[in-house]
This record gives structure tokens, sequence and C-alpha cells, in this order.
């Protein structure tokens, strides 16, 4: 069987690595979500962006999220339902709506946040100075793919 050093040698094999432990890691992490919160990981993933990036119409956070716009419109009603957005008309075109998170939506964006990043940093604490620094010049690098097309 090869070993993971062998494998990542190639790009197809690092790829595949890569791939691997991200798809672990993901699942960890949402595994260490607070339970009492109801929303599911697509509906966190849209508070995210509106907490990052402001406001948004449904069509710009469905391109966020690549999933299509009926599945946001959905998405956005039950998060206006349990309070976490607001939406309110566009200012240059009436016919469009615009999503807001609230502060009930920030607060749950906050506390999840913070859930998470602990058990991360727990486990980054029992690495060594030299694995947290491989991961300090990855994290950006990881993001960057993520971002692209």
């Amino acid at each position: 069987m090869p070993t993971v050093a062998r494998t990542s040698r190639t790009d197809a094999g690092l790829a595949s690595e890569l791939r691997l432990g991200v798809m672990r890691l993901r699942r960890r992490l949402i595994a260490e979500r607070d339970p009492a919160n109801p929303l599911s990981a697509g509906a966190m993933a849209v508070l995210g962006v509106l907490f990052r990036h402001g406001e948004a119409t449904p069509g710009e956070l469905a391109a966020a999220e690549r999933v299509r716009p009926p599945s946001m419109t959905r998405t956005v009603a039950a998060l206006a339902e349990g309070g976490y957005v607001e939406r309110h008309q566009h200012p240059e075109d009436g016919r469009q709506v615009v999503v807001r998170i609230t502060e009930a939506g920030r607060r749950t964006v906050l506390a999840d946040r913070a859930r998470r990043d602990a058990w991360l940093t727990r486990r980054l604490a029992g690495l060594d100075a030299e694995e947290r620094e491989a991961l300090r010049r990855a994290a950006p690098i990881l993001d960057r793919l993520a971002q692209s097309d």
C-alpha cells in the first residue's frame, strides 16, 4: 500500500491526499458544531457570507455558495423566518431583494466560530512548531484554492 509521502510526490497524488485530509477535517469541524444550533451547515455558510461581506441579493448568495437560486431562496426564507436575516427592497432595483444579517445571525455565527475554533486550537496545540508553521503557510494557499474556479 502506498504511503502518504510516496503518493504525494505527484500532483495527482497530492490532490488526492489534500482532498482526503480537507474532507475529513471539514466533517470533523461540522461535528463540532453546537448541537443546540438548529441551522444546517448550508444555512450557516450563508450567514458566514453575509457576516464577512455584508448584504447581498439571493442571486449573489447563490453564486457565492455555488447553489441554484431556488435553493438559496428557500434558505433565505428559513433564515428570515428564524430571525437570522432580514430582507429589504434593493435601493436601486425595486424588483430585487437584498438580504442582511441580523444581530441574532451575528451572534449565531460568532458562537459557532468560537466553538469550532476552540476545538481546532486544542488540536493545533498537539502539533510541534514546525507543523504549525507549515499550516500557517498552507492556510492562505488552501483558501485561494477554495476560491478559484
